[in-house]
């Protein structure tokens, strides 16, 4: 017997299963499923350090100096950045900082302020 796998909506684990009926559960985060319920925009889900979510609009802080290749300083640790907006890939946070201007950064960098 073949089952299809399904990629788990909530931690994007790839071995989602087939309980039945439906419904999937995702063997690394317990996550259960029914895939006609999801709707087909997938959510974007990012998390801060501290595994808060975030939402365009929010304000993070910065926890760690990051480096900024072409600038002669790095974005100190305790920097704050006032709305941010969520992208898709590995560098999932688009935002303004002052004295660097538009920047992309990680959401393991920054904490929900």
């Amino acid at each position: 017997m073949s089952e299809e796998m399904k990629p788990c909506p909530s931690c994007n684990s790839p071995y989602g299963y087939s309980l039945g009926n439906d419904v999937y559960a995702c063997p690394e985060c317990s996550y259960e499923w029914n895939p006609s319920s999801i709707s087909d925009e997938s959510v974007l889900k990012v998390l801060d350090v501290n595994g808060n979510e975030l939402q365009d609009g929010d304000s993070v802080i910065i926890v760690k100096d990051l480096p900024v290749k072409g600038a002669s300083k790095p974005i100190k640790a305790g920097t704050k950045v006032k709305n941010i907006r969520l992208t898709d890939g590995d560098h999932n946070i688009d935002c303004k900082i002052d004295g660097f201007g538009a920047m992309a950064l990680k959401s393991e960098f920054v904490k929900k302020a």
